[in-house]
């Protein structure tokens, strides 16, 4: 397996960091990983382990504001922050693996990220992995929490305003661990201006679901707290994509790559792929 790093100037040249992992032999195809809120793409080595020696070239950013990436921590002035990023590095893959089919795999918060972009570029992949993704505004939000997010996000952005619960993201207490010791993860409260942009993409990707048409697979976890298990069905049932597949693992948390049961679902992600090259 090849490790590389490297910088790339994102969105108004923010400084941002990308690592890749390659398989000894020419890649026969292309995952190009889209990390969630406050993590980094180096958190992804159980994708990379099962993926790379199966002759998969993974690619993966550090969003704005996150990981090795510059930018206040989990500041962004919109939403299209990340897809414009995510634009500017997609485009340097394409030109890594010319010809290559690449898959589009985002998770939680890059779950989002990844359905917010496929709503604009999807004829660009061969398929997309989605796992646990943010899709859905919980019930419990109402309108004046909306319309309140948008006015701190106007005069008080990078007020903190939710934590999230380590504990909720793995029932494998190592992963918890090292999570809580990772320099490189956000760990303080979201900032309402993210808060406030998240809330204005889930309504458009709500609102467009129905223009999606290219093949994916949404794998979520039943017993997830961090995003509503809901929200997977929801985006399932409003795809228009006559190709595509869910599995909700029963038991399962938020970060089903890296629960106990992980390798499971990295199979069901693998003959999903295989199918599909």
């Amino acid at each position: 397996m090849k490790h590389i790093e490297g910088n790339f100037k994102g969105v108004r040249d923010v400084n941002i960091y990308y690592q890749s992992w390659l398989p000894e032999e020419d890649a026969k195809a292309v995952l190009l990983v889209v990390h969630g809120l406050g993590e980094h793409c180096g958190r992804y080595m159980n994708v990379v382990d099962h993926f790379v020696p199966l002759g998969y070239a993974i690619y993966g950013l550090d969003h704005i504001g996150h990981g090795k990436s510059a930018g206040a921590r989990e500041i962004v002035e919109t939403f299209e922050d990340f897809t414009e990023t995510l634009g500017i590095f997609h485009k340097k893959v394409v030109e890594w693996q010319p010809q290559k089919p690449i898959f589009l795999l985002g998770h939680s918060m890059g779950g989002t990220i990844a359905t917010y972009y496929l709503l604009d570029h999807q004829s660009e992949f061969k398929g997309a992995v989605i796992s646990a993704p943010l899709v859905k505004i919980g019930e419990s939000v109402s309108q004046a929490t909306i319309s309140m997010a948008k006015i701190l996000s106007k005069i008080a952005p990078k007020m903190g305003v939710q934590a999230l619960d380590f504990n909720a993201i793995s029932r494998d207490p190592k992963v918890v661990e090292a999570y809580v010791n990772d320099p490189l993860v956000f760990h303080g409260k979201t900032p309402a201006r993210l808060g406030a942009e998240l809330l204005s993409a889930l309504q458009r990707i709500t609102a467009e679901a129905g223009k999606v048409v290219l093949p994916f697979i949404l794998v979520q976890g039943a017993e997830d707290i961090l995003v509503d298990p809901d929200g997977a069905q929801m985006f399932y049932d409003m795809a228009s994509s006559e190709d595509k597949t869910l599995k909700i693992y029963d038991g399962l948390y938020h970060e089903v790559f890296n629960e106990p049961e992980h390798e499971i679902v990295l199979k069901d992600v693998e003959t999903w792929l295989e199918a599909h090259l």
